[in-house]
């Protein structure tokens, strides 16, 4: 199982937001419900700071990173442990 998780810094919190946005057998079909929620997300004019994540269930290594305040994707390289940009 994959999950797409939401990280939502607020103005004046100590600790971001996070949400587990949806569960799904397929990697892919958790990045569509990332990107979905980015998509929402910006066009909502919230000013908070916001990434989203898609990482195996109960993980804490990411297979995909995006963010509110740039339009690159990445995923990160397991075998020399950098992240990778995904061309658009």
């Amino acid at each position: 199982m994959f999950e797409a998780v939401q990280f939502v810094e607020r103005r004046r919190a100590f600790e971001p937001e996070e949400t587990v946005l949806a569960e799904h057998e397929s990697e892919l079909d958790a990045v569509e419900a990332a990107r979905d929620a980015r998509t929402a997300f910006l066009e909502s004019g919230s000013e908070d700071y916001a990434w989203w994540v898609v990482r195996q269930q109960g993980a804490r290594l990411s297979n995909f990173i995006s963010d509110s305040k740039s339009d690159r994707e990445f995923v990160l390289d397991l075998t020399s442990g950098e992240l990778v940009e995904i061309p658009s």
